[in-house]
């Protein structure tokens, strides 16, 4: 997660241990947090710095950032095992999700992964929360 932040009332760091705790492993990457650890994991400075492979970068910048990160992905797709570049909510970089594509990595714009993974498992609600019941229709209340 490029934009991995270790303050707890940022947006990164509540997907981070959402993600979690649904066993997805998440490799913080912050330069200000580097050395440290997010979430038990070890933050690092940029994607080269990870030592490990990974199959998906999750940018959580701005949409220009999102240009230089998705070409250092391009250029360690095929050491690190990458196949999917994913870009935040409101974060849409056309011309970097085109290179990549060209590079044969999957893109996402302008979703978030906690949203979708809720979303398609069921435990998203109206309000956010999980109510048990996928449906765009309200209930009947009784009486």
């Amino acid at each position: 997660m490029v934009g991995a932040s270790s303050n707890w009332n940022r947006p990164s760091y509540f997907v981070m241990k959402y993600l979690q705790t649904k066993r997805f492993r998440v490799i913080p990457v912050n330069p200000r947090d580097a050395g440290q650890e997010i979430l038990g994991e070890p933050a690092y400075a940029s994607l080269s710095d990870i030592p490990d492979r990974f199959d998906m970068v999750d940018i959580f910048r701005n949409s220009e950032a999102a240009g230089a990160i998705a070409d250092e992905t391009i250029a360690l797709a095929a050491d690190k095992g990458i196949s999917v570049i994913w870009m935040q909510l409101t974060v849409r970089n056309d011309a970097a999700a085109a290179r990549a594509e060209a590079a044969g990595l999957a893109v996402i714009m302008n979703r978030c992964p906690k949203i979708e993974y809720g979303r398609l498992h069921g435990e998203l609600g109206w309000s956010g929360m999980n109510s048990g019941v996928i449906s765009s229709k309200r209930r009947r209340l009784a009486g």
